[in-house]
């Protein structure tokens, strides 16, 4: 009897957790997703070139009029107290195919506009995170192949973390 009694606690704590959850969202009033096609991504990045370290974007779009991505950034095992700037390049080629190709058009992301870019400053440990914005002037249900990097801020050709090719589709 003790160990039903325990799952049924468990799943009240579940879902309670859920409710809670649920209600926070629409407490905020943005809704995210849907996910299909990808209109929110979790982008992972990986060291580049043998170094070390680990990153991950949190890229999102609030169901809204508003053409704002949320890229919630954070990295780990880098140099300690220094500054990373997260950059995304589109594939130039307009054919979603999930090939990134060799772009040069990379773009240094922030908070928004505004310059200089929001930096990543790592602490003691060589972890570090960044609350970052970007406001896309593309027509709403625009798809596009996107991927991610993560260089070094005082030397921006050093690529410390990169990420696989994403696609994406801008929310209506």
């Amino acid at each position: 009897m003790r160990p039903l009694a325990l799952l049924a606690a468990l799943v009240a704590l579940v879902a309670a957790g859920v409710l809670a959850v649920a209600a926070d969202a629409s407490a905020t009033g943005q809704s995210w997703g849907p996910e299909t096609p990808n209109f929110n991504l979790e982008v992972i990045l990986r060291a580049s070139g043998g170094g070390s370290g680990f990153g991950h974007v949190k890229f999102r779009q609030p169901n809204d009029a508003e053409r704002i991505i949320y890229l919630d950034t954070w990295v780990r095992g880098l140099a300690p107290n220094h500054d990373y700037l997260l950059q995304r390049a589109v594939d130039p080629i307009n054919v979603v195919d999930g090939t990134c190709g060799d772009s040069s058009g990379w773009l240094t992301l922030g908070q928004g506009m505004a310059m200089p870019p929001q930096r990543i400053t790592t602490d003691d440990n060589g972890t570090g995170s960044a609350a970052l914005f970007r406001n896309v002037p593309v027509a709403p249900g625009s798809a596009f192949d996107i991927h991610f990097r993560v260089v070094d801020a005082a030397d921006t050709t050093h690529v410390v973390l990169e990420s696989a090719c994403y696609q994406y589709r801008l929310s209506l």
